[in-house]
Parts: C-alpha cells; structure tokens; sequence
C-alpha cells in the first residue's frame, strides 16, 4: 500500500510492432501532483522489428526515432531515477510492461526495477478511499467503485479514439483519475444522511 504523501504515476509506452520482438519508441510518465516527461526513444541498432501498420497508428518513423530519439540507455536510466519508489500505472500493463522490461534490460538494470499496474487500479483505489472517508457501507465499495469508472470511461470514449501518443495518452488517463473523484465525491455528498 503506498503511503499518503507517495505520488502516483500514470505512463505509457509506444512501440515498433506489437509482434515478439517489438521494443519500446516512446515513452511518457505525469505525475498525479503535476509535472510530466516524454522522451522519443534511440533504439540500439539491434533492435530492428517495425510494422507499418503499428507506425500507421502512432506516426512515429523508424528514421524519426533515430535521429531525434535520447538513447535508450539514457531514458532508462531516467526513469529508473525518476519514478523509483512511485506507483506506476499503465493502461496495457501487460503490453507496457514487456516494453519497460526491455528498455530496462537493454541498458542492464534489472527488469524488475519498476513495476506497472493497471490504471483501473488507480481509479478504484481513489474512489475507495473517498467512499470509505465519507463511511458508506465497504460491501458497498466494488460496486460503486465499478459504477463510477464506468460512467467516467463513457464520458471519456466521448473524447474519440486516444492520440496513441504517450504524453496525450497518460494526460488523458490522469483526467480519467480526477473525474473519478469528483464523480466519487458527487455520489457521497448525493447520499449523506440527513441531519
């Protein structure tokens, strides 16, 4: 359980393919208190798997990333310094954790260095902690937890399709989080008790 004062960090990565061999072109991280990174991706020149129809999706080129991408050891070792000792949240974990693997162990830093949940996570944690502070009943909470993200997820799908760029993508998962809470907060006040 993370601590109070402990920050929390939405990130995602996009990659080359999203075959066995795909690595990771870019990646971007906010923080829930603010402040944000993005850095495009230098893959090491044994990296080599790309798709069109992936780069059809995020409009990144192979050439693009190798010219104007930070070494992948460098944003490594960035993240690790970073986001070390953070809640970090993805909302592909699986997908976006194969990929921070391999950018980990590709500048030798353990793979397990950092570690992704699924955003969903977050979402719920918040509005949990909103509904227990206001004492609603806790055999309450998955169900209200699982209602609320469903009305923020529709209110979200009315934005389009996401950017598949990373810093978009993560914003718009931070902005998931806060209307959570709002919605969260809505539904204790909605439902106090009256005096």
């Amino acid at each position: 359980m993370m601590s109070e004062n402990q920050d929390i960090v939405f990130l995602d990565f996009e990659a080359s393919s999203l075959g066995k061999e795909s690595y990771p072109i870019e990646v971007a991280w906010v923080f829930a208190s603010g402040g944000e990174e993005s850095y495009l991706i230098k893959p090491p020149d044994f990296w080599t798997d790309w798709d069109p129809a992936a780069e059809a999706t995020h409009r990144l080129t192979r050439e693009e990333i190798i010219s104007e991408g930070t070494p992948h050891d460098d944003v490594a070792r960035r993240m690790l310094k970073v986001l070390a000792g953070h809640s970090l949240y993805a909302t592909a974990p699986s997908w976006d954790g194969q990929w921070l693997s391999k950018l980990l162990r590709g500048a030798g830093l353990p793979r397990h260095a950092l570690r992704l949940e699924d955003t969903d996570v977050a979402h719920a944690n918040a509005i949990i902690k909103i509904l227990r502070g206001a004492g609603i009943a806790e055999s309450d909470h998955a169900r209200l937890a699982k209602d609320i993200l469903a009305q923020a997820r529709l209110k979200d799908e009315d934005q389009g399709d996401p950017a598949h760029r990373a810093l978009a993508d993560t914003k718009r998962e931070l902005g998931i989080w806060r209307d959570v809470q709002i919605r969260a907060h809505e539904y204790v006040r909605s439902h106090k008790p009256s005096a």
